[in-house]
């Protein structure tokens, strides 16, 4: 590796949880997938727990570690000492099953949070650990397919009129007059599984069949309940989570659509690809829609209970073939590059930054470096201050994950 060099062919992680898709990921990576293994996520970034490697000439060496030996040289002054870390990470993931609902601390609750579970001892592994780091975690997910999920809570009167219109459910929509979301979401999130399995058998076995017999649309909240029951009811225990699917907002992104979840707002992906980013955490507290851990009152502890009137990003303007995704987080920015054959742009770094190439083929030429070629699938990252030349050998399409400029 020559030392002046600052732009490198970088190789991500695959996460292979048991809701992702089994071929999308393994066509776009180009990796053989002859077990029909789940392939959920592909993560680029220097989360301790999947770094992405760095292709050196010693071989492949961590991101994260790497990092460590020079931060604010390959970070760039600002970011180390606002961060310390590379603060966000890239994901590509294909939704096949429907993930858990889950909600994201702040950064203030995240530090006490993850400090108090060290104090007590409990492992960084044990399946009952509600904090895994000391970060926060807002999203930004910008649609490949048409995608489907839940974000945050209706506003109260298409609420009412959900619960009031649902013979089961009825029974909540004073519980929602009285005491609002709140009221409404500690009464089924600590409802005895018992009375849980009383409400909702009624309303499944009233859609299962319509579901079997392709009778709901994705637009209904009764497509998505149905699923959820069978993807996660484990015998006669139904999953509380299914209320959630009548709670909160249903959303149907179309591609080249994004929207961005902060901390406290309740969501779950129920359908489809996108390229996500985040803050660099794998802070979750669950809600449902899961056989993993739910702590119901830790989760209590940092839901907003608001109205939420979804704001879906449309790209913004940036100089050239590049738009940008704004989001009010400083710890990321997602950029789409786009090139018809032929043309080319110059790019200059000012953080670590990371780039995917979604369609089409491009070279990397950085002044006194060795060039190379990404094709779709393949990933390179820019240290602080790298200037290089992107230039597209087909048309093509390509994300950037940076941090924002202040």
């Amino acid at each position: 590796m020559r030392k002046e060099n600052k732009v490198f062919q970088l190789q991500g992680k695959v996460q292979h949880y048991a809701w992702g898709g089994s071929t999308y990921l393994p066509k776009l990576l180009a990796i053989a997938n002859p077990e029909n293994k789940p392939f959920a996520e592909y993560w680029m970034g220097a989360h301790d727990n999947a770094p992405s490697g760095i292709v050196a000439e010693e071989g492949i060496l961590p991101l994260n570690e790497y990092i460590k030996k020079a931060p604010a040289d390959l970070l760039g002054e600002y970011t180390n000492e606002k961060f310390g870390r590379l603060p966000y990470l890239l994901k590509i993931l294909d939704v096949k099953d429907m993930l858990s609902i889950q909600v994201h601390p702040s950064k203030k609750n995240a530090e006490e949070e993850f400090a108090a579970e060290n104090k007590k001892g409990i492992p960084l592994n044990a399946p009952d650990r509600n904090y895994k780091d000391d970060n926060h975690k807002p999203e930004l997910m910008l649609a490949l397919s048409e995608f489907w999920l839940l974000h945050g809570f209706k506003p109260v009167d298409s609420l009412e009129a959900l619960l009031r219109a649902t013979p089961e459910l009825e029974f909540l929509a004073p519980t929602l007059t009285r005491e609002s979301y709140k009221g409404l979401y500690r009464k089924v999130m600590e409802m005895p599984q018992e009375e849980v399995n009383k409400i909702l058998q009624p309303l499944l076995d009233r859609i299962l069949p319509l579901y079997k017999a392709n009778r709901l649309n994705r637009n209904e909240e009764h497509f998505w309940a149905a699923r959820a029951a069978i993807t996660y009811n484990e015998g006669s225990k139904i999953d509380r989570g299914i209320f959630s699917i009548y709670f909160f907002n249903l959303l149907n992104l179309h591609p080249g659509e994004a929207i961005f979840q902060d901390a406290g707002l309740p969501h779950a992906y129920l359908e489809g690809q996108n390229v996500e980013i985040m803050a660099n955490s794998d802070n979750v507290l669950r809600g449902g829609l899961t056989p993993k851990h739910v702590d119901v009152a830790e989760l209590l502890k940092h839901v907003k209970f608001e109205a939420t009137n979804p704001k879906i990003i449309s790209e913004g303007d940036g100089p050239g073939h590049i738009t940008v995704y704004k989001t009010p987080a400083p710890d990321f920015e997602l950029s789409k590059i786009s090139l018809l054959q032929g043309e080319s742009i110059t790019v200059k770094a000012h953080s670590a930054e990371i780039f995917i190439v979604m369609e089409g083929k491009v070279g990397v030429i950085e002044e006194g470096g060795e060039p190379f070629s990404r094709k779709t699938g393949e990933v390179f990252l820019a240290f602080y201050q790298a200037k290089f030349e992107l230039k597209a050998q087909e048309d093509s399409v390509v994300y950037r994950a940076s941090v924002p400029l202040v």
